[in-house]
């Protein structure tokens, strides 16, 4: 069954499944909605620490995470590209720390949503391919800005002026990704990477993220950082933290 992207959420962590498979999770108008409502119901839940943004790629020849936006939606009144370009930003800037799982090839505006994430890990064979040009379009600024800073301006350069595919190799130098796995082996590699970043204080992680992020985008602030810094020495997760590795256990966080 088609249908906008799932959101199920349990112990901590949020899963968004894209569910377009016969038509290679193609993201349409009504679907950039979606995202945006469950991005906002995930913000507004305490408890979730992670969030993992994956697809259903059931009976695909060829598994397909995103075939990117539906061109068609470019002729809807209020749609197109501004529309879309609200989707991974407000994905880059979700609360918890986000992971993609690219468990298929990915095309077009898709590529920005794996770029908004904060961690990556690919199924082996994927492939990479960023056709705007190729369609007669210039691509939104904040897209080429997270191009550049995740490619670098050389990779960047070939993708948005040439319209080439990346290979899993080519992808795997950009150091983009935190593994490449095959099927077999891809749930247990994300279950790790999951709880690698559930293992940390939530509090301190998320504040870490938005600093990074800031300094990523040019907007160094020394005095929020350290107020960041300070206020993260005071909290309960701190002292666990100290009592726990003095006590050579894992620690238990709250986050408070």
């Amino acid at each position: 069954m088609s249908s906008a992207p799932l959101l199920h959420i349990a112990q901590g962590v949020a899963t968004l499944t894209l569910n377009r498979p016969a038509q290679r999770n193609r993201l349409e108008n009504s679907d950039l909605s979606v995202l945006l409502q469950h991005f906002e119901h995930i913000n507004n839940d305490a408890g979730v620490q992670v969030v993992v943004l994956t697809a259903n790629t059931t009976d695909q020849p060829k598994p397909v995470f995103c075939a990117g936006f539906d061109i068609g939606g470019f002729s809807d009144v209020d749609h197109g590209s501004t529309a879309f370009e609200k989707v991974p930003e407000a994905l880059a800037q979700l609360r918890p720390i986000t992971i993609c799982a690219l468990n298929g090839s990915v095309y077009g505006g898709a590529t920005d949503l794996v770029l908004a994430c904060d961690l990556r890990l690919a199924l082996e064979g994927v492939e990479w391919r960023m056709p705007a040009a190729a369609l007669g379009l210039h691509y939104y600024p904040s897209g080429l800005q997270r191009y550049v800073s995740h490619f670098g301006i050389a990779a960047a350069k070939r993708a948005f002026l040439t319209a080439q595919v990346f290979n899993s190799a080519q992808l795997q130098a950009l150091g983009l990704f935190e593994s490449f796995s095959s099927e077999a082996d891809f749930p247990t590699q994300l279950a790790s990477l999951v709880n690698d970043v559930l293992a940390l204080a939530p509090l301190a992680a998320q504040a870490t993220k938005r600093s990074l992020n800031e300094i990523a985008a040019g907007h160094y602030d020394e005095a929020r950082l350290r107020a960041r810094e300070s206020q993260s020495s005071r909290t309960g997760d701190f002292a666990e933290g100290l009592k726990a590795f003095a006590e050579r256990r894992k620690p238990v966080f709250k986050g408070r």
